[in-house]
C-alpha cells in the first residue's frame, strides 16, 4: 500500500482520520486516485472510550481523541505493524511522526494507559518498557486522565444532546437554521457518507447532525446487502484494545442502526466515480475542523449547508472543489437556497468540467448550439444609431469617415430588452422598450466607444430566436460588449466596479449592457451550457440581482409610462397639413429618428408628440441609386442620426413632407452637406425665406471650386446637372443569352463567354450519374443544391430545392419542387430524379441572372394582356440561339438571397438585339404590351432624359393606335409608392 523504507517492514503513509485516542487510519503514498488504507491501533495502549448512541463518554475520552487528531491528521507518518488479533480483525503497530514515537507522546501527556500483555504472548509493543516508564511519569505529574484535580474527571465528560441521525425529532432543524442562517458554525466532521453528505458534531453543543452540501450532488455510494451490514466493517475504537467482547449482542452505533434499518437485501454498486468523490471529500474534511454555513432545510428536516475547510491560511469551498474536479454536479433544488454569486461560481465550474470532460463528465455530449465565438474582433468607433435597447450601430474608426461600410451592427451580448414593435405590422412597443432605447440614445449617440465582439448566433428570420431554420430562412447576428470611454454620469446610474473594467476584456470603460440591466431595462439571458456568452456574464447577473431587489424598471410592479405618438409619416397629406399651424414659424426641439436620404429625415417632435417627415428647404441630394447618394446618407447619419436638434418649419409639400431648416449644436446641417459636395442648392423659388441662405450659398461655391463629389466635372460658368458624373461613366454592358421568360417583363439570362459558365458545364458533363440513391441515405432539404434531371430534355443540371416533403423521404415518387440555378427554370420532379452534388459544384453561385426591362412596366400574367406580353417577349428572345446586349441601368437588391424563381437581385436592363441593334424595351412599348414608369425628371441625367424621351415616343405611337392595353384609351396608372424603401444599415462582420 505505502512506500517502504526498506525490507524492515516499516511503511510510509498519510493519516486520513483519527477514530479514537489510540487508533489511526493511514492511507498509502501511491499515485492511485484511491490509495489503499490501513487502520492501525497503537500497540499496548488503551484510550478512554467515546460514547455510543445514547451512552456517555468515558472520562477524558474526547480530549484523548482530540490530542491525537490534532497531532496527526493529514500528516505524513512512518509505521510498522507489531502484531494482529485475528478474532477482531485488527492490527496493532508503532507509528512515528517525523522522528517522534506517537505512542510515547500520547502516553507522556496522560491520554492513554499502557496494557502490559495482550491475549497471546508477544502481543505487546516492542517499546513496552519505555511506555510503562512514561505512564508512571504522567501519573506522578497528574497529566491527562491521571489528573488529580477534583471534578476534572466529571468535567471531561461531554453532555451529548440526542443524535438527530435517524430521528429528526431530536433536532429543531428550522430553529437551528433561523438562529444561524448565513453564520459560520464550527464543526468537526466524523463521517463522510458520500462526496456531498457529511455527519458532524456542531460545536460547542456537540449536536450530531447530517449535512447535505448545498448546490451539488456527488455520485451515490450504493448500498450493501443487509447480511453484510455493520459489525465487521465498523468496529471502532470504543472496543477494548486487543480484547474481543464476550457479549454476543454488541450495542450498535447510530450509523450502524441507521444502515441496518434502511438496508435492503439487494446490494447496489456505487455509481461511477462515487468512491473517488467520497475519498476526495474524506481527505479534505474527515476529522477536520470545518465551518458550516447553513443555507436551508428540506421537507425531511435535513440540513443543507455550505462546507468550508482550511487550506493553509485560506479556506476552500468543498462544493466548488468537488464540481471543479468533476466529482459532483450542480443541482438547482438546493442551489436555490444559496446566494447568487455562489450559484454562479458552481455553474461556471460545472461548465468548465463539462468542457474538459472531467471524471463524471467523461462521456458527456454537449448539446447542439447555434452560437459561435468571435475572436480578435475588437474595435473603437462612434455610435451612429441606437436600433433598440439591446442593439446599436457603431461607425468603425478604422474605416474612412463617412463611408457606408464603416457602420457595424452590434447586438449587446447576453441581454434582452423589451421589443420595440413594428408600426408597419401594427405592433406596439413592449413596456419599457422606449425607455431602454432612450436610455442608450442619451448616453451613446455620437460618443466614442470600445467594442469587444464576442460571439455570433444563427437565428430564424421569423422570430429571431433559434437557428433551426434552413440557410434561406435564417441570418447570423453578431454580439459583443460596448464600453463607454468617457461615460456620461446620469441620475440613477449605478454600476459596480466590475463594469468599469470588466473581466476578460482589455477595454476600460463602463459596460453599457450592465448599465441597462442595473436600471431594470433588460434581463440577462440564461444560456444553455455550451452557448457562448458575454465575457462580463457574472457582472450582468449581479446587476440583475440588484435591479430585482430594487424593483427597478421591468421588475417593478408599476405599469410603464404610456406615450401616444401621432406618426404623420404614415398619415394622409391632409392630416399633415392640419398639423402645420402647430409647427410653423417657431423653432422647435426634435430628435432625428431616421435618415431617409441626405436631405430627408424622420423627426420626433416631443412638444407635439408626433413624428414627421422633414426635408431641407431649397437643398437636394442625389436620389437613391444615384452617385454619392449613399455617401450623403452616411454623412448625415454620422452628423445627426438620433441627435437632439432644432427645426424651423416653413411649409408642407403635397406628399406630406414638412420643409424647413434644421440645426444641431447651432450648426445649420445643410451647410456640411453642401460643403462636402453632396447636395445642390435649389434657388429657383427664391432664398428670402431660407434662414442662413448666404451660408448655404458659400458652402456650395466652396464645393464647386474644389470640384467635390457631384461637382467633380463642374466647369465655371456652365450649369451642370447633378447627373453629369453619370453621363461620363460608361454603363456596364453584358453579352447574354435569354434562358427563361417569366411574367411582368422579367427573364433570366446567362452571360456569354463567361469562364465560370464553361467550367461548370464541363464539370457537369464529366459527371458519372449513379443509380438512384437508397431511400434514407440522401435526404435533400429546402435550400440544398443538388443534381436534378430536367423533364424537357432529360439533362442533369444544378438545382436548388424550393419545396420538399415534410419529414424523411418515403418513396421514389415523393415530389420535390426545384429551381435550376443556371437557367432560371422551375418544376416539380420525383425523388428518383435527384442526386447529391459534390460541394465544389454546389457552392458555386448560379449562372442564371434575373433581369427586368428597365424604365417600363409590363403587365403580370394575371393582368390583362399579361399572357400576350410574356408570349411576345419569348418570341423576341427565345426563338433561336440569339445573343443580346444587356445594358445595366439599375440593380435592385431588395429581393435578398436566391430562394427560387423570381427571387434574388434583379438587374433592370435595356435589352438590345445584337443582330438588328433594336431595343426589346422599345419593341414592347411599340406593341402596346408595356407602359412607361412614372418619371422623376428633377434629377434625371441628360443621357437618361434622351432615352426616356425616345421610349415615350413609342408609347405615344401605341396609344394613338389604341394597340392592345391602350384599346380603351389612356390607362389610369397605379399610385406610386413614394415612401423610401427600407434601408439596411451598412456594415460588415
Amino acid at each position: 500500500m505505502a512506500s517502504t523504507t526498506g525490507a524492515t517492514g516499516w511503511l510510509r503513509g498519510k493519516v486520513k482520520s483519527v477514530p479514537s485516542g489510540d487508533c489511526l487510519v493511514i492511507m498509502g503514498s501511491t499515485k492511485a486516485e484511491i490509495p489503499p488504507e490501513k487502520t492501525v491501533t497503537l500497540s499496548s495502549l488503551v484510550a478512554p472510550r467515546l460514547a455510543r448512541r445514547g451512552g456517555v463518554d468515558e472520562p477524558f475520552a474526547w480530549e484523548s481523541r482530540e490530542y491525537l487528531r490534532k497531532l496527526c491528521v493529514g500528516k505524513e507518518v512512518t509505521f510498522k505493524v507489531d502484531y494482529t488479533v485475528p478474532s477482531i480483525g485488527r492490527e496493532f503497530g508503532t507509528v512515528y511522526l517525523g522522528d517522534k514515537n506517537v505512542s510515547f507522546m500520547v502516553v507522556s501527556e496522560g491520554w492513554a494507559k499502557v496494557r502490559e500483555q495482550g491475549q497471546q504472548k508477544g502481543d505487546a509493543s516492542p517499546f513496552l518498557a519505555e511506555l510503562l516508564r512514561l505512564e508512571e511519569q504522567a501519573k506522578q505529574q497528574g497529566l491527562g486522565r491521571w489528573s488529580g484535580t477534583p471534578g476534572a474527571s466529571e468535567a471531561s465528560i461531554r453532555n451529548l444532546p440526542p443524535s438527530a441521525i435517524g430521528d429528526p425529532s431530536n433536532l429543531d432543524a428550522m430553529g437551528l437554521l433561523a438562529s444561524n442562517k448565513g453564520r459560520p458554525m464550527q464543526a468537526i466532521v466524523e463521517q463522510v457518507r458520500d462526496g456531498s453528505t457529511l455527519r458532524a458534531y456542531l460545536l460547542p453543543e456537540f449536536q450530531f447532525v447530517q449535512v447535505f452540501v448545498a448546490g451539488i450532488q456527488s455520485p451515490s455510494m450504493g448500498r450493501r446487502a443487509a447480511s453484510e451490514t455493520v459489525i465487521r466493517n465498523d468496529i471502532t475504537s470504543e472496543e477494548s484494545n486487543g480484547e474481543a467482547s464476550a457479549e454476543s449482542n454488541v450495542p450498535l452505533t447510530s450509523a450502524q442502526r441507521l444502515a441496518a434499518s434502511s438496508a435492503s437485501s439487494i446490494e447496489v454498486s456505487p455509481d461511477p466515480f462515487g468512491r473517488e468523490a467520497k475519498h476526495f471529500t474524506e481527505i479534505r474534511v474527515l476529522n477536520r475542523d470545518v465551518r458550516i454555513v447553513l443555507e436551508g432545510v428540506d421537507k425531511f428536516s435535513n440540513l443543507i449547508g455550505s462546507v468550508y475547510y482550511p487550506d493553509g491560511e485560506s479556506a476552500k469551498d468543498l462544493a466548488l472543489e468537488l464540481v471543479e474536479n468533476g466529482l459532483a454536479k450542480y443541482v438547482e433544488w438546493s442551489a436555490s437556497m444559496m446566494e447568487d454569486d455562489a450559484k454562479r461560481r458552481l455553474k461556471s465550474a460545472e461548465l468548465e468540467a463539462k468542457k474538459t470532460r472531467l471524471r463524471i463528465w467523461t462521456n458527456y455530449v454537449p448539446p447542439a448550439t447555434n452560437s459561435k465565438a468571435i475572436h480578435d474582433q475588437n474595435f473603437t468607433g462612434k455610435v451612429v444609431e441606437v436600433v433598440s435597447g439591446d442593439c446599436v450601430i457603431v461607425a468603425d474608426d478604422s474605416v474612412p469617415y463617412g463611408s457606408p461600410s464603416a457602420e457595424r451592427r452590434v447586438n449587446l451580448s447576453s441581454i434582452r430588452c423589451p421589443k420595440m414593435g413594428n408600426p408597419r405590422r401594427d405592433e406596439k412597443p413592449a413596456p419599457y422598450a422606449r425607455e431602454a432605447k432612450e436610455f442608450l440614445r442619451t448616453r451613446l449617440i455620437g460618443r466614442q466607444v470600445n467594442v469587444s465582439m464576442e460571439y455570433s448566433r444563427k437565428v430564424g428570420m421569423a422570430d429571431g430566436t433559434n437557428g433551426s431554420a434552413g440557410p434561406a430562412d435564417s441570418r447570423v447576428m453578431d454580439f459583443g460588449s460596448v464600453f463607454m470611454v468617457s461615460p456620461v454620469k446620469a441620475e440613477g446610474d449605478n454600476v459596480s466596479a466590475a463594469a468599469s473594467l470588466s473581466e476578460g476584456t482589455q477595454h476600460a470603460g463602463v459596460n453599457v449592457a450592465e448599465l441597462l440591466v442595473a436600471r431594470g431595462y433588460a434581463t440577462v439571458i440564461r444560456h444553455r451550457d455550451f452557448e457562448e456568452r458575454s465575457n462580463s456574464y457574472d457582472a450582468l447577473l449581479s446587476a440583475e440581482s440588484r435591479a430585482i431587489s430594487g424593483k427597478k424598471g421591468i421588475h417593478s410592479s408599476k405599469d410603464s409610462p404610456v406615450m401616444h405618438i401621432a406618426d404623420l409619416t404614415m398619415a394622409s397629406a391632409k392630416k399633415t397639413k392640419d398639423f402645420l399651424p402647430f409647427l410653423q414659424r417657431k423653432r422647435l426641439p426634435a430628435v432625428v429618428e431616421y435618415v431617409f436620404s441626405g436631405h430627408r429625415f424622420k423627426l420626433f417632435v416631443p412638444k407635439e408628440t408626433c413624428s414627421i417627415a422633414f426635408s431641407f428647404s431649397g437643398v437636394r441630394c442625389p436620389g437613391r441609386d444615384e452617385p454619392f447618394s449613399d455617401e450623403a446618407i452616411a454623412l448625415m447619419r454620422r452628423k445627426i442620426m438620433q441627435r437632439d436638434v432644432e427645426i424651423e418649419v416653413e411649409t408642407v409639400d403635397r406628399t406630406g413632407t414638412f420643409l424647413g431648416s434644421l440645426w444641431e449644436s447651432k450648426t445649420n446641417m445643410a451647410v456640411p452637406l453642401l460643403e462636402a459636395g453632396l447636395a445642390k442648392l435649389q434657388t429657383s423659388f427664391g432664398t428670402d425665406r431660407i434662414p442662413d441662405a448666404h451660408l448655404l450659398g458659400q458652402a456650395e461655391q466652396s464645393a464647386k471650386k474644389q470640384k467635390l463629389k457631384i461637382w467633380e466635372n463642374f466647369v465655371e460658368g456652365e450649369e451642370v446637372s447633378n447627373g453629369s458624373a453619370t453621363e461620363r461613366k460608361q454603363k456596364e454592358e453584358l453579352k447574354v443569352t435569354v434562358t427563361e421568360v417569366l411574367g411582368g417583363g422579367k427573364f433570366y439570362v446567362q452571360v456569354v463567354g463567361d469562364q465560370k459558365v464553361a467550367s461548370i458545364q464541363q464539370q457537369l458533363v464529366s459527371l458519372s450519374i449513379q443509380e438512384a440513391p437508397v431511400i434514407g441515405a440522401f435526404n435533400p432539404k429546402k435550400g440544398d443544391v443538388v443534381l436534378a434531371q430536367f423533364s424537357a430534355d432529360n439533362s442533369w443540371n444544378r438545382a436548388m430545392i424550393v419545396n420538399a416533403p415534410r419529414g424523411a423521404v418515403e418513396s421514389p415518387k415523393d415530389k420535390f419542387e426545384v429551381f435550376y440555378i443556371d437557367y432560371g427554370n422551375q418544376e416539380v420532379v420525383p425523388y428518383s430524379q435527384l442526386r447529391p452534388l459534390d460541394p465544389s459544384l454546389s457552392s458555386a453561385p448560379g449562372l442564371a441572372q434575373l433581369c427586368s426591362l428597365a424604365y417600363i412596366k409590363v403587365p403580370s400574367l394575371e393582368e390583362d394582356y399579361g399572357q400576350e406580353a410574356a408570349v411576345c417577349l419569348s418570341e423576341h428572345t427565345l426563338n433561336g440561339p440569339k445573343e443580346f446586349k444587356a445594358v445595366i441601368e439599375e440593380r435592385d437588391t431588395s429581393g435578398g438571397k436566391v430562394k427560387g424563381q423570381g427571387t434574388g437581385t434583379v438587374l433592370a436592363v435595356t435589352l438590345i438585339d445584337s443582330e438588328s441593334d433594336s431595343s426589346i424595351n422599345a419593341a414592347m412599348l411599340k406593341d402596346g404590351l408595356a407602359r412607361m414608369e412614372k418619371r422623376k425628371k428633377r434629377w434625371e441625367p441628360k443621357e437618361k432624359q434622351a432615352v426616356l424621351d425616345e421610349l415615350e415616343k413609342y408609347q405615344a405611337e401605341a396609344r394613338d393606335q389604341r394597340l392592345r392595353m391602350w384599346e380603351y384609351g389612356d390607362i389610369q396608372s397605379d399610385d406610386e409608392d413614394t415612401a423610401p424603401p427600407f434601408r439596411k444599415s451598412g456594415g460588415k462582420r
